[in-house]
């Protein structure tokens, strides 16, 4: 959505929150209308249908961080009287009254953090009035090219997903299905009625915007005719009423690399909401999500698991099998390891995306028997006996004898 559509929406309003909520209560009071207003769960209400579709477009803007800073910075210089018939009062007919109102922010192009004069008065201030008037005194500002791209196309859109904790270290390609905006059918996208096509704004020459002088300076705002699109459809699409896109659902294939961890995002390039009128779609955020496992944890692209065994095998040394992610490995214990002690498997941890691999941390945990038999028990005490003989103290150099 372009940026000069802002100033006629209230997003913390369709949120149901205030302009100074967190990004937290934002994110939840967004889900909360989401889960309670999806089409798929209100099949027919038009009404919820509204809702959600509002909640979604909000969200797009102030659950970006970036966005919504250039939105409350737009909220608060239209409040101030910056707009329409106060030009003429905010800059004054001289350069007095541009210094007392702009001051040296004006020199880099901005009016605060994240807000350029493009932002205030369309994707195309830069092509002709307000921008002419001071690109000779301060200079082309790089890449709004691009910045005005990036805003005419469609919102970003963001779902989560859930896997099991040996998918997520495997790598899976999972189906998800999502309710967003999508070029209309009908139309095609255009948002014209089939057969026809829109028509180059007369009010503007197709440009998008109208210059007009106050004074000394030129300024551009977005044309009212076409609402800066620089076209208009005379008889539009019944089935979008003329913006290009419907609400839809249908099924996105998504791939999850191996060794996504929990809150990590997968990015979908052009999957998110369709751009208006067949402006290109914006992007799909996966927030992957992943459950415990009941024997494997992650350090990093280490897997690390804990196997019980029994005393003797510390003592005397041995070997166990313990499970991998493919099959399972044997690992071996040398004499006399200490309760407690991790041992590294090379290879056999999550996959990294050179190709290589993590390790496997196995950590030995003694295993106490609860139910001996008489001649298990007999046999213990007289161990006990030998190790007290052979002068072993369990306890020797342990701060508490001091």
């Amino acid at each position: 959505m372009a940026h000069s559509e802002w100033a006629e929406k209230d997003y913390y309003k369709d949120l149901g929150v205030s302009s100074t909520a967190s990004a937290e209560e934002i994110k939840k009071a967004y889900r909360k209308i989401a889960r309670e207003n999806h089409p798929d769960a209100n099949p027919g209400d038009t009404a919820a249908e509204e809702r959600f579709k509002k909640a979604s477009e909000a969200y797009s803007v102030v659950g970006d961080k970036e966005k919504r800073a250039e939105y409350d910075e737009l909220k608060r210089m239209l409040a101030s009287g910056f707009g329409g018939s106060s030009y003429g009062s905010s800059f004054g007919a001289g350069s007095a009254g541009y210094g007392a109102n702009f001051g040296s922010n004006f020199g880099s192009g901005n009016f605060g953090s994240g807000f350029n004069v493009s932002d205030l008065f369309g994707d195309d201030a830069t092509s002709g009035g307000f921008g002419d008037v001071f690109s000779g005194l301060f200079g082309e500002r790089g890449g709004q090219g691009t910045q005005r791209a990036q805003r005419s196309r469609g919102a970003d859109v963001e779902t989560e997903l859930t896997l099991e904790f040996r998918e997520a270290t495997k790598g899976v390609t999972v189906p998800i299905r999502l309710t967003k905006p999508e070029p209309c059918e009908n139309c095609h996208g255009s948002g014209a009625k089939a057969g026809t096509s829109s028509q180059s704004c007369a009010g503007c020459d197709g440009s998008g915007m109208v210059s007009e002088n106050r004074g000394a300076f030129g300024f551009s705002r977005p044309c009212a005719d076409c609402s800066g699109t620089g076209s208009v459809i005379k008889d539009k699409c019944a089935d979008c009423s003329g913006t290009g896109r419907t609400t839809q659902s249908r099924t996105i294939t998504v791939r999850v690399p191996a060794g996504v961890v929990d809150g990590q995002k997968v990015r979908l390039a052009g999957q998110g909401s369709a751009g208006q009128r067949g402006k290109p779609a914006g992007d799909l955020f996966v927030t992957v999500h992943v459950k415990p496992d009941k024997v494997f944890s992650r350090d990093g692209d280490d897997l690390k698991l804990t196997v019980p065994v029994s005393y003797p095998e510390l003592v005397l040394g041995g070997a166990v099998t313990v499970p991998t992610l493919a099959s399972k490995v044997r690992v071996r214990i040398p004499a006399g390891t200490q309760d407690g002690t991790t041992l590294r498997v090379r290879g056999h941890g999550v996959n990294k995306r050179n190709g290589a691999s993590g390790d496997l941390l196995v950590t030995v945990k003694v295993a106490v028997p609860k139910n001996l038999d008489e001649g298990a028990m007999s046999a213990l005490r007289k161990y006990s006996e030998e190790e007290k003989r052979s002068g072993f103290d369990p306890r020797e150099g342990w701060e508490g004898n001091e």
